[in-house]
């Protein structure tokens, strides 16, 4: 048996946020001047999902635009699953997160006469998208909080830290986290009076994602581990227009040019949408996404043809898109981008309250590893940079100075940890897990397939090179398929070809863990209406 690790204990009054994309930096930012430790896997502002974001962020800011229309279309994509109240909030406080951005100083684009240009996405009814530099809103954003987060001084950022277990105490209230210092090799226990996930999501479970493939939802399957609950892990939404490039992770084309009036096309030039919506290549990203995957799987093939609708404008107006293309030897003025669905969002996640609330004493969750039930069963498009925002703050705003005692951590709960290798998982078992994922795991589903995915990957569990890595990645993995075979119907992102109709009323999936073991616990409740 391993020997126990050293304890770091931060100051009593300090805060452990996990993660440094943009939910986690401006949690950070908003907890001022209360002491803050981030720990970030990588060095800050380099290698998470944040960075990548094309679209922008969804606020009701615009002429003729209103709270109530935003969320009106929010809970029209969510397909019946929206909770009401989280997304009240959400809209009614997304113009007060943007306008906190512009004071950080950061430039989103605006017009001629200075006023911030918007943008229209899919299954939106208005002009309510502001962009950063055409499609690099992520990548400002978060130069701009890294920026912020680097010149205070209440925060702290240690850098190249993995993060492998929660800590809790003997009373169950969460105490840190068991994580690995890379750069020494070595493990510690970081105790810290609260505790904020800020993870991210977890596309590198699949084999075609838009996200970093290290996104494999570890947030997610340590929350569960130490008792939190989880809500609608089934729930993954597949953006339909990644580049068909053979690149991994697979570069996205933004939404934002399907708002241009982007159109897409089968091999033919055949409007690929005609029959599938009303709305056309507008329709919400689940319905896109299955049109996308089928037109390819008829061999059609689907393209999205930017030529007539942006032409020369592209380079201009959608760097990063136009920049990937190049690379893969495409030229989107002149000819169609070939596109296909990739795993891009995580609706579901680690529940949470309206201020950030975990269903555990001292955990919190902001961002994608959240759910906070805003996004229901179907994303809408540029909310997820909107309730990092939105929540990030209210979480702050939320936790307390605490008690004052000092926890002591319940060191039985990690025996079984410590004996896992901390080695990068194995490149072979990671690669056969996406394969798994994607084929029975992703836009269709059936019983036969979930059911036999699921003893893939409790077979896997027993295999004897298995690294801590591999465990939270398995976890993940696991929490998805089990809540997608115990929901017996379609909606939304969760498509199930054995049962393809909707059920008579919609619930949230909650997920426990029931025992000491892996096994899981799945109830349901039902969705929140709105308090107006």
């Amino acid at each position: 048996m391993s020997a126990l690790p050293a304890t770091d204990d931060l100051p009593d009054d300090s805060i452990l946020i996990v993660g440094a994309g943009i939910a986690g930096l401006f949690t950070a930012l908003k907890l001022a001047p209360r002491p803050v430790t981030i720990l970030t896997a990588a060095p800050l502002g380099k290698g998470g999902s944040s960075t990548w974001a094309q679209g922008g962020l969804a606020a009701a800011m615009g002429p003729g635009d209103s709270p109530q229309l935003h969320l009106r279309d929010t809970v029209a994509a969510g397909a019946g699953l929206v909770d009401g109240p989280a997304a009240d909030i959400l809209t009614k406080e997304g113009a007060a997160r943007v306008e906190d951005l512009i004071k950080l100083g950061i430039e989103f684009d605006t017009d001629a006469h200075g006023r911030l240009k918007l943008g229209r996405e899919a299954a939106h009814s208005c002009d309510r998208i502001v962009h950063a530099s055409g499609d690099q809103a992520g990548a400002a954003i978060m130069a701009g909080l890294t920026r912020a987060a680097q010149s205070a001084e209440h925060i702290t950022i240690r850098e190249r830290i993995v993060i492998e277990e929660l800590l809790r105490d003997e009373a169950g209230h969460i105490a840190g986290v068991l994580a690995v210092d890379i750069v020494k090799g070595t493990r510690l226990m970081i105790t810290a009076r609260e505790t904020v996930l800020a993870t991210g999501g977890l596309g590198g479970l699949y084999a075609v994602t838009t996200n970093p493939v290290r996104a494999q939802g570890h947030g997610m399957s340590m929350a569960w581990l130490a008792g939190a609950e989880i809500m609608d892990a089934e729930f993954v939404q597949f953006h339909p227009t990644a580049l068909d490039v053979g690149v991994d992770p697979a570069p996205l084309a933004t939404e934002a040019l399907r708002g241009e009036g982007a159109l897409l096309v089968t091999r033919d030039g055949g409007r690929l949408m005609t029959g599938l919506h009303e709305d056309m290549e507008l329709a919400p990203r689940d319905i896109v996404a299955r049109g996308v995957a089928a037109s390819i799987g008829a061999g059609d093939g689907a393209f999205l043809d930017a030529r007539a609708a942006v032409g020369t404008r592209f380079e201009d107006m959608f760097p990063t898109v136009y920049d990937a293309c190049r690379k893969a030897g495409i030229d989107p003025v002149s000819e169609p981008i070939p596109v296909a669905p990739a795993a891009h969002y995580h609706m579901g996640g680690v529940r949470t309250g309206l201020n950030g609330e975990s269903s555990l004493p001292g955990l919190w969750a902001v961002g994608e590893v959240a759910c906070t039930g805003i996004h229901g069963a179907n994303r809408l498009a540029s909310n997820s940079l909107l309730e990092a925002l939105v929540f990030g703050a209210r979480t702050a705003a939320a936790i307390t100075d605490g008690d004052g005692e000092t926890r002591t951590v319940d060191v039985s709960q990690l025996m079984q940890r410590l004996t896992l290798p901390t080695k990068p998982a194995p490149d072979a078992l990671a690669k056969s897990l996406r394969a798994k994922m994607a084929a029975q795991a992703g836009l269709l589903r059936d019983d036969r397939g979930l059911t036999d995915l699921l003893g893939d990957i409790d077979r896997d569990f027993a295999q004897p090179d298995i690294t801590s890595g591999n465990f939270n990645m398995l976890i993940a993995a696991k929490l998805i398929a089990a809540s997608a075979k115990n929901r017996q119907e379609s909606r939304g992102a969760h498509m199930r070809a054995d049962y393809p109709a909707h059920s008579a009323t919609p619930t949230h999936s909650i997920l426990n863990r029931s025992n000491a073991g892996l096994d899981i616990e799945i109830s349901s409740r039902s969705v929140q209406t709105s308090s107006e």
